[in-house]
């Protein structure tokens, strides 16, 4: 490597750690931190201001403009199934149909479902707190703590699958849009995978971490509307009906009879599929007390208040990607898998669970390294839909300090700092290292 290519490599760790420091050390917010780490590597690897200042909006408006309104709407109709108790209403009936023995794997099920609209910190806040209820309901067994725990982790296991490898959940369908990779193809190669790592990392997984594991009290509860539950079948459909819709829109086309139709093209649009979902949630779920004003400010309060947070840092994130690309780095990456014998499923992977470790954020790392990785797509001619699994498999490697998710498993199971290293981040660790091997051995098959 040239010189110039040193910089720029230095440049971009540079941004990195600086964006770090501000946010573990400093404590700054995310949407402040990556800003300056972005502008940062503007300034080391050499950009004109005012082109970094252009690199930043440009990869803001981009994020927000497209990934923006997926995310939103998938809070909204998180809102939805939280307040409404459509969530709570399925959990339990699916722990209610099942015995103590299969009780860790229908939590891994229902997760996995409940999981798929949703972003990862709202499917959490709508689980977890049924499923520590559930676990604490338990017939008393001689270590009750694992019990718990055999029953939990399945839990956090399905929510963390679907947040790294099944669209239409945002964080792969984003990097689905970037590497202009089959929507299709990707939601049918990343449940192939997600199924068996989710086995792996949850209900096997949990037998060999919980035992000698102590749970405290759980500080947090969930909270919820005064109103009676949709009806099962109803709740389930909302939950379902935007992977129908994109899975119908995504089959439709190897029909040639109807391929292309203006109906076929609707459903393959997320952010259309989403609405139309939000819409027909809202009389299904809340019925005639939809017109009350106190429902509709609860839903919208507590969609707003996730929003605006989680906005700011995926277009912060957007921010610090489009510079990297603007300096040079997604043409460097190129060159390198070009001239060595560099994976490039290898390669994207390592970028993400460099941002993941770096930055904390599963979706910052997952829009970092799609950004930077289009040129590396083209010059190698690997699968893009393979490329989108391998980066969103390295997006949730080893959840730490500074993962805000980290915490929030922590508050709602209990576990010590310790123990939720121990039993969180070997979850996260263990969907990411199998979710790649996952990916390698579909690249001889696909």
């Amino acid at each position: 490597m040239s010189g110039e290519d040193w910089r720029l490599v230095i440049a971009a760790v540079a941004g990195i750690v600086l964006s770090v420091v501000l946010i573990v050390r400093v404590r700054l917010h995310p949407f402040i931190g990556l800003l300056c780490g972005a502008f940062a590597v503007g300034l080391f690897a050499g950009l004109p201001l005012v082109d970094t200042g252009k690199a930043v909006q440009k990869g803001v408006g981009d994020i927000i403009g497209g990934t923006g309104l997926v995310v939103a709407l998938g809070l909204s109709l998180g809102a939805m199934l939280h307040l409404s108790g459509a969530a709570a209403s399925l959990a339990t009936s699916a722990l209610r149909l099942t015995g103590v023995r299969a009780a860790p794997w229908a939590t891994l099920g229902v997760a996995i479902i409940i999981g798929l609209p949703l972003f990862f910190e709202t499917g959490l806040v709508l689980l977890l707190p049924i499923v520590v209820a559930a676990a604490e309901a338990m017939p008393h067994q001689k270590d009750n703590d694992a019990a718990k725990l055999r029953l939990i982790m399945p839990a956090l296991a399905g929510l963390g699958v679907v947040h790294a490898l099944v669209p239409p959940h945002p964080g792969p369908l984003l990097a689905v849009e970037a590497l202009h990779a089959s929507l299709g193809l990707t939601m049918l190669y990343g449940m192939l995978i997600a199924v068996p790592v989710a086995i792996l990392a949850g209900p096997l997984l949990a037998r060999i971490v919980a035992p000698g594991v102590r749970l405290t009290p759980t500080v947090l509860s969930d909270h919820t509307l005064d109103l009676a539950p949709p009806p099962r079948a109803v709740s389930l459909l909302i939950v379902v009906l935007p992977v129908l819709l994109i899975a119908i829109g995504e089959l439709g086309q190897l029909i040639p009879a109807v391929a292309g139709s203006a109906l076929l093209a609707a459903a393959r649009n997320p952010v259309l599929v989403l609405l139309a979902t939000n819409l027909l949630a809202l009389p299904l779920l809340f019925g005639r007390r939809l017109a009350e004003a106190t429902v509709q400010d609860a839903v919208w309060h507590e969609t707003m208040a996730s929003a605006g947070a989680i906005l700011l840092a995926i277009g912060a994130g957007g921010a610090l990607k489009q510079v990297l690309v603007s300096a040079g780095l997604s043409d460097l990456l190129a060159r390198l898998v070009l001239a060595y014998p560099v994976s490039p499923l290898l390669l994207g992977w390592l970028v993400a669970v460099a941002i993941r470790l770096a930055a904390g954020s599963a979706t910052v790392a997952t829009i970092t390294a799609v950004g930077i990785m289009p040129g590396v797509v083209a010059a190698s001619g690997v699968s893009p839909e393979l490329t989108v699994l391998a980066i969103g498999a390295g997006s949730v490697f080893f959840s730490h300090v500074n993962d805000p998710g980290f915490w929030l498993v922590k508050s709602y199971v209990g576990t010590s700092t310790p123990d939720t290293f121990r039993t969180w981040s070997m979850v996260e660790t263990v969907i990411s290292v199998a979710g790649l091997a996952g990916v390698f051995a579909l690249s001889y098959v696909v």
